[in-house]
């Protein structure tokens, strides 16, 4: 891409792989330089893809959710091979844009991750908390002719933060409101929220995971409902009613009142805990429509409680934005608004707004990856915890063609 064309637009691709491994997001974006925002960018979307996992590929990458099962030869091909499936969806993408890949400035994929321990962990005099995401970026950048930015989370890591949350830097970037305070809520796997009060600068935004998005759903539905994998648009939810009992014991994880920063996963979240969950309702005699229901509640409960702790006493929200494939449960979204209505909180999804709930993390990697390439810090240490700004992620080059 020449320098001209480059200050007139940038387009980048942004590929994400969730905690819930239902496929690759891919977005492809326009950026432009504009005087109308504060860091001076804007963004649009010119295509969007999500490629489901096969069963095969799904059921591998579950596998290596078990440190016990994922020996090394295994996340090495897998690595290898979801480094494959991200360049081909990018190619994809790409296709469906109008665009060449020769116009692509840079790629930024996200990974699939599949461990993340963000804990202090102390081994000869070091922390080694750590943070595994698998899908190489040689891969993608020696498959598509493009750039690749990858394994963004561990240089913040490396400086003593979690690596986690990421987006809310991109949020700010994109959303941040002179007049409104805003709650950016994304329900994926897990749920994060990115609080940007209103006319903040970046070193007033801050945000965590709330806890479990559509997890713990999932391995509910998976498990009793199979061969779904998910609780579409909310029904089996719809269709149960809550068990106090089991609200109640899923209330008590110490996750929820840890202090700020904080991030979680599977690690927490996953198939010990649903099988902790299954042990209670056959000991209960609850029915499977009844746990469903539960899980989906708890997951509006953390969302709420995370507000009423952790941002309430400093401001108040206007209005909630939600995002991820979450925002498709309708069940969901009701006991948020029920939940929120009290603080006169809006509830709304990306939609509602004229954005794209599947797309949204996809274009915030992209943006990430602008930031990489230009060598400026993409990290907001407030909210991870790390103790310096940092320049995220990894940079893949392609073959020279010769």
């Amino acid at each position: 891409m020449d320098k001209q064309s480059k200050v007139d637009a940038t387009y980048l691709v942004g590929l994400m792989s969730g905690t819930s491994v239902d496929g690759i997001d891919a977005a492809v974006v326009k950026l432009s330089p504009t005087a109308e925002r504060e860091h001076g960018v804007e963004i649009e979307l010119l295509a969007f893809e999500n490629t489901p996992f096969e069963v095969q590929v799904r059921n591998s990458i579950f596998e290596l959710f078990d440190p016990a099962s994922a020996t090394i030869d295994k996340v090495g091909a897998m690595n290898m091979w979801l480094g494959e499936l991200y360049a081909q969806a990018t190619l994809s993408v790409i296709g469906k844009s109008g665009l060449s890949p020769s116009q692509i400035f840079a790629v930024g994929s996200h990974g699939q991750t599949i461990y993340h321990a963000p804990e202090e962990n102390v081994m000869g005099g070091y922390n080694l908390h750590c943070t595994v995401q698998i899908g190489d970026g040689a891969v993608i950048a020696n498959r598509t002719g493009i750039p690749c930015i990858s394994d963004f989370r561990v240089a913040d890591m490396a400086m003593g933060g979690q690596g986690a949350p990421l987006v809310p830097f991109t949020e700010y970037l994109l959303f941040n409101n002179p007049e409104k305070t805003l709650l950016m809520q994304n329900i994926g796997g897990i749920g994060n929220v990115t609080v940007l009060p209103a006319s903040a600068s970046l070193e007033g935004v801050f945000a965590f995971d709330t806890g479990p998005g559509n997890m713990i759903i999932d391995g509910l539905v998976s498990q009793l409902y199979a061969p779904m994998t998910m609780d579409v648009g909310g029904e089996i939810s719809a269709s149960g009613q809550v068990i106090d009992e089991l609200f109640k014991w899923m209330q008590q994880d110490e996750y929820y009142s840890m202090p700020l920063p904080k991030s979680t996963g599977r690690e927490r979240f996953g198939g010990q805990y649903v099988a902790q969950i299954i042990e209670l309702m056959k000991a209960n005699n609850w029915k499977a429509e009844d746990v469903v229901a539960t899980a989906t509640h708890l997951t509006a409960w953390s969302i709420v409680d995370g507000y009423e702790r952790y941002i309430a006493p400093q401001h108040q929200a206007q209005q909630l934005l939600i995002g991820g494939g979450g925002s498709y449960n309708k069940t969901l979204l009701h006991d948020l608004q029920q939940l929120f209505a009290p603080h006169q909180v809006q509830v709304l999804t990306q939609e509602d707004i004229g954005g794209n709930s599947d797309a949204k993390e996809a274009i915030a990697f992209a943006l990430l990856a602008y930031y990489t390439m230009e060598r400026l810090p993409n990290n907001i240490p407030l909210v991870t915890g790390a103790s310096h700004s940092v320049v995220m992620g990894k940079v893949s080059y392609p073959h020279l063609g010769r």
